[in-house]
Formats: structure tokens, C-alpha cells, sequence
């Protein structure tokens, strides 16, 4: 990484830290929650008990000691404790003012009237109106984390590189694709890959002078972990977008992570997940576009006029 960077993996949904105490002065009530979202699956039992208690009801837990927390969660007061810190709070006074703010702030944003859950005997009507409300909250989460510092570096390595590869598997895959086909369209050379075996063979046969990007929701997909590994023996720049702030992936030099809408029967992972990776490519590319200026328009503008026959022939069809 470069300016002497540290990679951080305090943080809900974040994408990198210069250092460690900017990481812990960058919690705020807005996203404490959904750090703990993040954080809890990837915690010890102890500190991973009391995540899920807080999280099954945050107001429960505002007024509660250490000790009454603790007794509550069935773990040790240390436990509670190292929560505190891997949120990213100084210590359990702070993490229980920013508790307090989040629970208020999370009543007053979220509509009255929709659980988060949908059932199976939910109509049409109710489901759009319950599912926009969990999108919605998945952005509002996403943005409220994000490292900027770490944000601007990735969009800075897409500049710098002679070519960018992007891999990801299933749902992930499809994020890569939108990343690729967005690059591409403003005249840098992207390549998405979609197949674990692919990802390995141009991840061995890259060089310093390209990027690779990987994208893993769970940040453990080996198929997304190896090529990663790789690449950075190699010397490859990496960026990682996941939503787990402790995973393998968050060995990449720079690391975007993404919130995922809150999970219910359902709906799997990889939908929930999507939301927050799909918002920030769509920062990400912003940046880039930014950043190439008069040759981002002029790629565009290329590819309109270029493109404008084939439009005009289609709407003649009958």
C-alpha cells in the first residue's frame, strides 16, 4: 500500500484505515450497528454472544452494565469488553453513549408499521414497501461507513493500472461484471472473470504494473481468496470488496467493504449483500470517471454517437 497505509479491519462496511486510531475515532452512532452486523460472524463465541444479544435488541442493552450485559449474554464481562473494542469504541462507556444515539436514530429512519422479515403470506404491496425499506437502509449504512482515504486510493489504483482484472464467483460475479462493463465504457482495459479457475490463472500471470480487483461477500471464497494470495506475491496492487471487515480478503492492499441489507428466511446473502457492493461501484466508478476527466467524456460520447444507428434502426422496427 502506498503513503505508508495500514489495512484496518475495525469496521462495518468500510474500505480501508491509514491508521488504527483513525479507524477507532471514526465510529459514529450511524454506524455502530451496522459494524456489529458485519463484525459478529466473524468474532469468538464470547464477544460474538454478546454482539447477537445487543443486536436482537439494542435498547435492551443501553442501559445495562458490563456486568448486566454480560450475565445476559451468557459470556464473561471480558468478552463484553473486547465487543466494545472491536466496534471500534475506546472502551464500554463509549460504546454504550453510541449505542444509545444509534438506537434513536435507527426508530426514527426505519418506517413504523414494517418488520424487517418477510413473510410468505406477504402481499405484493407489502413486500416492495418492506424491501425498498431494507435497501434503503443497506445505502444509508454503506455510505455512513465508508472510508473515504481508502475509497479514493482504490479509484486512484484503477487510474494508475494498465489493465484491471476483476474477479468474482456467483452473485459476486455479477458485481464484477458492472464494474468491468463500466471501466470499459470509459475507454480503461477491464477484464471480469467469473470462474474460479480463470481467476487463478490470470492472477499468477499478472504484473505489477496491473490491478487486480476481487469481490467475495464472505471474503473466504477460495476461489476469490487464492487469486488474491497470488497476486499480491507477485507484487499485483489489490482492492477487495466485501462485506466481512475480518476476512481473508482484507489482506488486499486496499479494502472496500459493503453492507449487507439485513437477512431473513427469505432472502440469501447474496441479495442482501448486493445492495451495499453495488453502491459503491457505483462510487468507485464515479471517482474513476472524476479523475479521467475530458477522456471519460469523450469515450462516452464516442460510444453514443457510434451506437446511435443501431438505436435508431431498433426503434424502427415494428
Amino acid at each position: 500500500m502506498g503513503s505508508g497505509a495500514e489495512k484496518n479491519s475495525i469496521g462495518g462496511v468500510v474500505v480501508t484505515a491509514t491508521d488504527s486510531a483513525s479507524a477507532v475515532n471514526s465510529v459514529t452512532p450511524a454506524s455502530l450497528l451496522v459494524r456489529l452486523r458485519s463484525l459478529v460472524p466473524t468474532l469468538s463465541r464470547g464477544p460474538a454472544a454478546v454482539g447477537r444479544t445487543v443486536l436482537e435488541d439494542p435498547r435492551a442493552a443501553v442501559p445495562m452494565t458490563v456486568q448486566q450485559l454480560a450475565s445476559h449474554s451468557l459470556a464473561s464481562e471480558a468478552s463484553v469488553i473486547r465487543l466494545a473494542q472491536a466496534a471500534g469504541c475506546r472502551g464500554f462507556r463509549e460504546f454504550r453513549t453510541l449505542l444509545a444515539a444509534a438506537t434513536a436514530q435507527e426508530e426514527v429512519s426505519r418506517p413504523s408499521g414494517l418488520p424487517a422479515d418477510i413473510s410468505a403470506d406477504d402481499d405484493a404491496v407489502t413486500v416492495v414497501a418492506k424491501l425498498a425499506a431494507e435497501e434503503q437502509q443497506a445505502l444509508a449504512d454503506t455510505a455512513a461507513s465508508l472510508d473515504i482515504l481508502a475509497l479514493e486510493a482504490a479509484a486512484d489504483a484503477i487510474i494508475s493500472a494498465r489493465r484491471t482484472v476483476i474477479a468474482g464467483i456467483g452473485a459476486s460475479g455479477l458485481v464484477a461484471v458492472d464494474l468491468s462493463t463500466k471501466l470499459e465504457r470509459i475507454g480503461l482495459t477491464s477484464r471480469a472473470v467469473t470462474e474460479g479457475h480463470m481467476a487463478m490463472t490470470l492472477a499468477v500471470l499478472m504484473e505489477p504494473e496491473e490491478l487486480l480487483i476481487v469481490i467475495s461477500s464472505s471474503g473466504e471464497t477460495s476461489d476469490i481468496v487464492e487469486p488474491l494470495a497470488a497476486a499480491l506475491e507477485s507484487g499485483v496492487p489489490t482492492v477487495a470488496l466485501t462485506v466481512r471487515p475480518r476476512s481473508t480478503l482484507t489482506s488486499a492492499d486496499h479494502v472496500l467493504i459493503g453492507v449487507a441489507a439485513r437477512e431473513s428466511g427469505m432472502r440469501s446473502a447474496a441479495m442482501s449483500s448486493r445492495t451495499g457492493q453495488l453502491f459503491i461501484v457505483d462510487v468507485l466508478f464515479t471517482l474513476v470517471f472524476q479523475r479521467r476527466g475530458a477522456r471519460a467524456r469523450d469515450a462516452v460520447g464516442t460510444s453514443h454517437r457510434r451506437l446511435a444507428p443501431r438505436r435508431r434502426r431498433a426503434g424502427n422496427q415494428p
